[in-house]
């Protein structure tokens, strides 16, 4: 089995992790749409790969998510990658931004695999991977609306997993830690805005929550996420697969 000729869909594909998803899919052959809101960012991650094609949509709009599959074909494999992360101390973290983070990393995951299951129709085979995060695993400092949608991805993974265990569906999450990455690279802006640090000590602090002491790269998840659709995987669901050099 290989993912040559299969129609991939990667939300989020625009930039970072979700743009180096969709090359590496499509090196492999398979047919790769990719959504997001800026028709630009999607323009340039396709510019230079036949088999990658783009569709705007937003992940957290339900009318938008249901025009997305509308306009695609119907997709055997779905990566729910979009999202986004902020950071401020719990206390004076306000009602919009937690909503904000619970609906593009959580409602955004539900609308997109929820309508992915209604395409599908009575298919005998679909891979649905969400792009979680250590935050769904464990729990970090002054991120406390991302890590509880993350969470609530995961709890959503293994739900849907026993719901379609005898179907030909799998549905796992994959949970990187500290990706190199332009989120990343906002999460270290932010740290050098807010405490004055330089860059490359507040990259060393998040290098140091890996074990490995590095940032994970986009191609370690863009592996994972090609091997959870060969031959060999049929009897994984319902995981949360940390790719975080040991940190879980």
């Amino acid at each position: 089995m290989s993912v040559k000729g299969k129609v991939v869909l990667i939300t989020g594909g625009g930039t970072g992790l979700g743009a180096d998803l969709a090359r590496g899919f499509a090196r492999e052959g398979a047919r790769v749409w990719i959504a997001g809101r800026t028709a630009e960012a999607l323009e340039r991650v396709a510019a230079d790969y036949a088999e990658i094609h783009t569709v705007q949509a937003d992940v957290t709009d339900e009318t938008s998510v249901a025009a997305m599959f509308d306009f695609i074909d119907t997709p055997d494999i779905v990566i729910a990658n979009a999202g986004a992360s902020a950071s401020a101390p719990f206390r004076k973290t306000t009602l919009a931004e937690w909503q904000a983070m619970l609906d593009v990393n959580l409602t955004g995951t539900f609308l997109t695999f929820r309508t992915a299951l209604q395409a599908m129709g009575s298919a005998s085979w679909g891979r649905l991977i969400a792009v979680a995060s250590t935050a769904g695993l464990k729990g970090y400092p002054y991120v406390a609306p991302y890590a509880a949608a993350k969470h609530g991805v995961i709890g959503m993974v293994r739900s849907l997993a026993l719901e379609t265990a005898r179907s030909g569906l799998t549905v796992n999450a994959l949970c990187p830690g500290f990706l190199n990455t332009e989120m990343t690279e906002r999460t270290i802006a932010n740290i050098t805005g807010k405490t004055g640090m330089s860059a490359d000590k507040a990259r060393a602090s998040l290098e140091a929550n890996s074990p490995q002491r590095r940032l994970i790269q986009p191609a370690e998840v863009t592996a994972a996420a090609l091997w959870l659709c060969l031959a060999g995987s049929e009897g994984v669901t319902g995981q949360a697969i940390s790719i975080s050099g040991g940190e879980i």
